[in-house]
């Protein structure tokens, strides 16, 4: 070979393995109905721990409707105008408006409510189409919630039960908790919100409606204002249980349900497999294997209960 042509070529290598290196780089669409930067850490450190680093092979682009559910179908365009490898959607409503702008992208579900229910998938064992991921799903959780709380409260008669209307998994959830109710001789009360502007209305019944204990059904909306919902409970001295732990860490008495993290991280798998090639149709639906109850012992002091050691020992997370 020429001796000036390899000088040439070898000075231009570095050039082109950066260029190519450059080209490689996938980017991840993350839409939500809200905005939860704490598990999207989580969900970005799991692709990072499966070799997908940020600015180095993969990019993010990061789209939160802050609870204005009409931006989620322009936000999840946007998206698409981008040609994202993969849209990673938070809820259910997010990979529904993914999913109503392209048929196409792979629309990977971080923690769906109901993604059968609500259309998202024609089947959990084989999706089909361009979703898969995470489902929130799991039988009578509204049940076990209220039989926890009654645990606490022996005399429990009558409870609220806070939930976002606008969002197809909480009416399934309150429908469950009614139907503990009535089995559990409690009376279930209604308060329905579908948006941020309904909390100080939903508050004001509350307090005329008299319960004695809070339920707050999990989504991206009640999500966003757990620390308002745990600051009223604690203002009107509710003892309150939630979906989430992010809850009691807000402030909230206690929490069960689904590890919101464990489902992000398995979430960021499904992504790696789908850039290695796998189709998401043929990715079935994963539904939650990890639950936690969580109690906060100072919400518990400030509210004068005793928490029985039966209760902390079943604790997976005790705030002190």
């Amino acid at each position: 070979m020429n001796r000036r042509l390899l000088l040439t070529l070898l000075a231009f290598a570095p050039l082109a393995a950066r260029a190519q290196e450059a080209g490689s780089k996938h980017t991840v669409g993350i839409l939500s109905a809200s905005g939860t930067p704490t598990l999207n850490t989580v969900f970005i450190a799991a692709l990072s721990e499966l070799g997908w680093v940020e600015g180095k092979n993969v990019v993010f682009e990061h789209r939160y409707a802050e609870n204005r559910l009409e931006r989620l179908p322009g936000l999840a365009a946007d998206l698409v105008r981008l040609k994202v490898d993969v849209i990673a959607a938070a809820g259910t409503l997010a990979p529904l408006a993914a999913k109503q702008a392209s048929s196409t992208i792979p629309i990977v579900m971080t923690a769906a409510g109901d993604p059968l229910g609500s259309g998202l998938v024609a089947s959990l064992a084989r999706p089909g189409g361009n979703v898969t991921g995470m489902s929130l799903m799991a039988p009578d959780l509204g049940g076990k919630r209220l039989e926890l709380l009654k645990e606490v409260l022996p005399r429990l008669a009558r409870v609220a039960v806070l939930w976002n209307a606008a969002n197809p998994y909480p009416p399934i959830v309150f429908k469950e908790t009614q139907t503990a109710g009535r089995i559990l001789g409690i009376e279930v009360q209604s308060l329905e919100v579908r948006g941020p502007d309904d909390f100080d209305g939903i508050f004001e019944a509350a307090r005329r409606q008299h319960p004695e204990a809070l339920i707050t059904v999990e989504d991206p909306l009640t999500v966003s204002y757990r620390k308002r919902i745990a600051d009223f409970a604690a203002g009107q001295q509710l003892p309150s249980l939630h979906g989430f732990r992010e809850f009691v860490a807000a402030g909230g008495l206690i929490s069960y349900g689904a590890s919101l993290a464990d489902l992000y991280r398995r979430a960021a798998g499904y992504v790696d497999k789908i850039f290695k090639g796998a189709k998401p149709g043929d990715l079935p639906v994963q539904q939650p294997t990890k639950y936690g109850l969580a109690i906060n012992l100072k919400t518990a002091n400030a509210l004068g209960l005793t928490i029985s050691r039966d209760f902390l020992l079943i604790a997976d997370e005790v705030i002190e």
